[in-house]
């Protein structure tokens, strides 16, 4: 454990940050997900909607440095590449 103050402080944003990742990177997993699904459904619109909305959130997730600049761009080109397949 830490066990100087500043080393304690960097524990504690340390841990807040984790959370912010994780949320931020959870929110794109599940917008990329449900993209795939309306994709496998067959529903173009929405996947379109849903896509959009996908770049978004990999954009925000890179922004904040959560994902790097290449997963960025490979998981946007790849999720582009399928809707509009």
């Amino acid at each position: 454990m830490a066990n100087h103050p500043s080393a304690e402080k960097r524990n504690r944003q340390a841990t807040k940050q984790r959370l912010r990742n994780r949320t931020v990177r959870g929110r794109m997993r599940t917008a990329i997900k449900a993209t795939l699904k309306a994709i496998e459904e067959g529903r173009k619109e929405d996947a379109q909607a849903l896509a959009k909305e996908s770049y978004r959130l990999i954009d925000r997730a890179y922004s904040k440095n959560v994902v790097k600049r290449n997963k960025a761009s490979r998981l946007i080109s790849r999720l582009h590449a399928r809707v509009n397949a």
